[in-house]
């Protein structure tokens, strides 16, 4: 598998989980997801690229390129309006969560591939490429959840349906994260 084939792989699961993250429905707590997974996602593209990687330099990468996001917290609360806010909140916070994160992978992607570290990036530079990614990723995430056929589709129904029955307690955290593992390595 080529460099470029597993960042692709690490990419699109954490737009999985990043997803999943923004249907959380609780303000805010949400958002702390989105942005854990995007650090997540980000230290292993570092290590597949042999970058250096720390949580704090991480943090800063991350937060260069998504800013506020006014967005997101916009549609984090949302979900705070009964009923209907967590519904709204929820699909909206998913979307953008979704294409946060792969624009986040593909803005670092790129950097790493071009010789970037996590020390040398030009914050206007990989802002605009931020931007750009960010609107193609809403599509990315759409795809997703369109093509009921693909594999990466039925693996987010499931992952989403398993952290449901962790919320419920029927599942317990150790049996989450093994089936959420399982899940993930057919990516």
């Amino acid at each position: 598998m080529t460099q470029q084939n597993q960042a692709d792989a690490i990419i699109r699961s954490h737009v999985l989980w990043a997803t999943g993250g923004g249907l959380i429905p609780i303000p805010l707590v949400d958002f702390a997801a989105v942005t854990a997974i995007q650090l997540e996602m980000l230290q292993q593209l570092a290590r597949l690229y042999s970058v250096d990687y720390s949580p704090s330099i991480g943090k800063t990468f991350v937060t260069a390129l998504t800013g506020t996001t006014l967005a997101r917290l916009g549609a984090s609360f949302i979900k705070a309006i009964p009923g209907i806010g967590t519904v709204i909140g929820g699909a909206s916070m998913a979307l953008t969560s979704g294409a946060s994160t792969y624009a986040v992978g593909q803005v670092a992607v790129s950097h790493f591939a071009n010789g970037g570290t996590l020390n040398n990036f030009v914050e206007d530079q990989v802002k605009n490429a931020y931007d750009s990614a960010f609107e193609r990723g809403k599509g990315y995430v759409s795809d997703l959840e369109n093509d009921k056929g693909d594999d990466a589709a039925n693996i987010y129904e499931a992952l989403e349906k398993l952290g449901q029955l962790k919320d419920q307690g029927i599942l317990t955290e150790e049996e989450f994260q093994t089936k959420k593992q399982e899940l993930l390595s057919r990516l």
